[in-house]
């Protein structure tokens, strides 16, 4: 059963690339990690599903990297979430004893502002893992578990995709 994350995250890569507009690039796929550039507007991101690949819900859950080299965003943490977080309670980002809260919508977080963007992708560099915990619209706990193999690779990959020429 070792491969089955791998054959997972290959179908979900594989289903990125296929729904992507024509003009995206992909920037190339690292373990569990994929990094694209889309031109208008430009902008470059790394990009993975959780482990485990969390299907039957409304959205399917992703964590993000961008950058925006118009709006000088040279790494901007995005989450998805798999279902609604109830209204005014917190979300956390969890690397270990670590933790980082999160400004969300209902089904969107980042980080509250830039210093924590970086904060978060220096955790990513050199961690293993990460979690994002919530409480659903229906007050239940919940929580995305993603792997960080070839996350540093495709954050740089990203960078580089959208390097002034």
């Amino acid at each position: 059963m070792a491969g089955r994350p791998h054959i997972c995250w290959s179908l979900c890569a594989f289903a990125l690339i296929a729904a992507a507009p024509a003009d995206r690039v992909s920037l190339g796929i690292f373990s569990d990690w994929g990094a694209f550039r889309d031109p208008a507007p430009l902008h470059c991101y790394a990009i993975t599903t959780p482990e485990g690949g969390r299907r039957g819900s409304r959205w399917q859950s992703f964590a993000a990297i961008a950058i925006w080299p118009a709006q000088h965003i040279n790494g901007q943490v995005h989450f998805r979430l798999r279902e609604p977080r109830t209204r005014n309670t917190p979300i956390r980002l969890i690397f270990g004893d670590r933790s980082f809260p999160l400004a969300a919508a209902s089904v969107d977080a980042w980080a509250p502002n830039p210093q924590a963007d970086a904060a978060i992708i220096a955790a990513m560099r050199g961690g293993a893992s990460f979690r994002v915990a919530w409480v659903s619209a229906d007050g239940r706990d919940r929580s995305d578990g993603y792997l960080l193999k070839g996350a540093a690779t495709a954050i740089d990959a990203a960078a580089l995709g959208c390097a002034r020429r």
